[in-house]
């Protein structure tokens, strides 16, 4: 099992690593700080280096049970004599994308935070790019003053600064928290055996896999852009971030 080193520190921005298998157009590390995407947000890029070779980390995917880095390039070999269990690189996250995201992330929390405190609305979907993203709730009427509203309200808990915490429970304990999945289908997969959780510190607390800043203060101005229905009881809102 590759150790995820953006589960209990997003912040890590370069690490070293064993290449432990090779795969057709990448390969798999013992550890890794690169987010395999999932949840909406996107996967990181960036690059592993060894022995002056650099290569391009153009996508990371979760195949089975394995985090899988695909690289641009001819492909490292795992058997050389220079170690039995592979040999070492060194992996560089695309910082300026990954922080992007990071912010965007937890703008997303903060937005399905307020909606489900104020108006009581599940989400029924949602990505997201580097500062910019969409998010599906249950409301049956939207208009220009509701999103005004939460706008408002958005960015009130952005200057609250509050802490966000992360924490890997295990499955018993999580769900014994109440509305702990916000999502209009449970995302969870069958036969996890812990849970974790991203915590926006008195507004919001979820099961989540992504990568989040420390703080709210770190997003940054929401700005809501658009909102259109999708449906009946289906409404859109768009959100960008400032650079």
């Amino acid at each position: 099992m590759t150790e995820l080193l953006y589960q209990t520190d997003a912040y890590v921005q370069n690490f070293t690593a064993v290449v432990t298998d090779v795969v057709e157009g990448g390969v798999v590390l013992d550890r890794t700080a690169f987010y395999p995407g999932g949840g909406g947000q996107p996967c990181d890029v960036g690059t592993l280096t060894a022995d002056g070779q650099v290569w391009a980390v153009t996508a990371v995917k979760k195949v089975g049970a394995q985090v899988v880095h695909f690289i641009e390039g001819d492909l490292p070999d795992a058997g050389t004599a220079r170690s039995r269990f592979g040999f070492a690189v060194t992996g560089q996250l695309d910082w300026t994308r990954r922080y992007q995201l990071m912010r965007t992330h937890t703008a997303m929390h903060i937005l399905c935070g307020v909606v489900w405190r104020d108006y009581g609305a599940q989400v029924t979907g949602g990505n997201m790019d580097p500062l910019q993203g969409r998010m599906d709730f249950e409301f049956e009427t939207m208009r220009q003053e509701l999103v005004a509203e939460i706008e408002t309200a958005v960015n009130r808990e952005v200057a609250a600064t509050r802490e966000v915490r992360v924490a890997i429970l295990p499955r018993e304990q999580a769900f014994q928290i109440p509305d702990l999945i916000r999502t209009k289908i449970n995302l969870l997969p069958e036969g996890i055996s812990e849970v974790r959780t991203v915590e926006l510190v008195g507004l919001d607390l979820q099961a989540d896999g992504g990568t989040h800043v420390a703080n709210t203060r770190e997003v940054g101005r929401i700005r809501i852009t658009d909102y259109k229905s999708k449906g009946k009881i289906n409404k859109r809102i768009y959100v960008e971030l400032e650079e």
